[in-house]
Formats: structure tokens, sequence, C-alpha cells
């Protein structure tokens, strides 16, 4: 097996296809998913506080996201540095990010109920409830007027592809990006976890100082989540369109913040399920 063949989030490996009754082996393309840890500085003290199995790249919005999901930080001036730190014999087990954070970002450690430990599937991870998590993190209120047309939200599915490297190498990834009025894609994150792909999207906005993410939609090239719902409203997003379907709890989450969420996206059809009203002709 041979690592890093073409590009990070990709590994090559020996198969043993199988193909009407006749085998043969070839080279496969996998993504990549390794361990990624990030701490937490604040106060002289310092601490591991997630786990997240990743496809690396993004590695430092990731961590930036995941402390905005997580309603740890809620602007970029409450991150003082945050970098990569790999200790000498580690590199094989992985990686971490080290966020020190301002004093007045609010973090205490002593009410940090759990140690954090998010899988690539991972959905409400040990959140002890929905209002819990709506608790944990308040929503902003998106008051910027966005509408996109039926056909602009149709050719958003393709329009993604050419944004999505590492899938079309591998097959195996998920995609997040904002999108205009007009159907572009503005910016765009990979990763083999859903999850992981916004967050790295929404660290991406926060570094750029550009939360609450004003007169843009997000594209996700899967399914919608309940989480994935949550962290859009978090950056202030509007709209979610998804190439796949919403879970019902995203749909009544959705209904309740008044977002726009669009799921079973082809090139000439889609689903609404709530907020219609800024989708026009």
């Amino acid at each position: 097996m041979s690592k890093y063949q073409t590009q990070p989030h990709s590994i090559e490996v020996r198969s043993l296809a199988s193909d009407n009754w006749t085998t043969e082996h070839k080279a496969d393309l996998l993504a990549v998913e390794e361990p990624l840890e990030i701490r937490i500085r604040h106060r002289q003290q310092e601490r591991a506080l997630s786990i997240t199995m990743r496809t690396p790249g993004h590695d430092l919005e990731l961590a930036m996201g995941f402390l905005f999901g997580e309603g740890i930080v809620r602007s970029a001036d409450q991150v003082l540095t945050v970098h990569e730190t790999i200790s000498e014999g580690e590199a094989l087990l992985g990686q971490r990010i080290a966020v020190h954070l301002s004093d007045d970002c609010g973090f205490d450690a002593a009410k940090l109920e759990r140690h954090f430990y998010t899988t690539s599937s991972c959905g409400v991870c040990g959140k002890s409830s929905i209002d819990a998590v709506k608790i944990a993190c308040p929503i902003p209120v998106q008051a910027e007027p966005f509408r996109v047309s039926h056909q602009a939200i149709a050719q958003l599915p393709a329009a993604l592809k050419t944004y999505q490297s590492a899938f079309e190498q591998t097959g195996g990834i998920h995609a997040a990006a904002f999108f205009d009025a007009q159907g572009a894609i503005l910016q765009a994150r990979e990763d083999v976890g859903r999850h992981n792909a916004l967050d790295k999207l929404n660290g991406w906005a926060l570094s750029s100082r550009q939360i609450p993410v004003v007169n843009r939609g997000l594209l996700l090239s899967g399914r919608a989540s309940f989480e994935l719902i949550q962290k859009a409203s978090m950056a202030g997003v509007s709209m979610i369109v998804a190439v796949g379907a919403p879970s019902s709890l995203a749909v009544e989450l959705a209904e309740e913040l008044n977002i726009t969420l669009v799921g079973f996206t082809k090139p000439h059809r889609f689903n609404v399920y709530s907020a219609a009203e800024r989708i026009h002709a």
C-alpha cells in the first residue's frame, strides 16, 4: 500500500475486483480518514477538547469551525492563534491543532461535562437532547433577503462537481459549499465526514470574518441532517440546498428557524420543505 500518491486526501490501495464472475487485481484510490486532535489553551491552561476523524486538508479551518459549531467561539477575535503541532514520534498517530483563546471568550473547562469524540458519521453525538444543542448554540437572526431562482437551484449539483476533486478520485467524500443568488459556487470544502466538510467551510467564513453569512446559500452534497441545519443556522445561512434527503428533524428545525430547505436536488427537479418564498421562477 502506498500513501498519498496524488493528493493528501486520497490513498492508493490494491483490491481484488469482481465483475461478471471474473476477478482481477486493481489499484483503487480511497478517501483518507485520519484522527485530528483539537486542543484548547485558555488562561494558561491547555486541554484536549476533541478527536475527530477527518480527511486531511484545511485542518485549521476545521478546528475553527468545530469550536464555532460547539458555541465555544463566536468570532475570529476570540482566537489569538491556531496552529498545527506534531510531536516527535507521533506523526503516524495523527495530528494536533492547538487553539489559543482570548481571556474574554467565556470558555469554562469546568463546565465541559463530556469529552468530545466525533466520528465521521456522527450526528448529534453525546448531546442529551435537542434542547441542549439549541441552548448551547443560540441562532443569530438572518435579516438580509436572499432569493434564488428555480433554474439556479437546479444547476447547483453540476456546479459543485467542478469543486469536488477528492470525490472525483475516490467517490467516497462529502462536500459543502456557499453559493450566491445566481447559483455560482463561491467557496467549497470536502471531507469524508459531512459534518467536517461544513465545519471546514464555517471555519473559513469565521477566519475570513464573513460570519454571519448573508446573501449566500449552503449546498450539501449528501443528505441534510439536524446538526447540519443547526451548524448552518449558526453561521446565518437562510437557504440550504441538499443533493440528498433531509431528515424529519432537519425539516422541523428549518421550519422553526425560517430557513429555506431544499432536498433531492436534481438537474430538473427538487423538493422544497420550508420557507418556499425565497425561491422564485
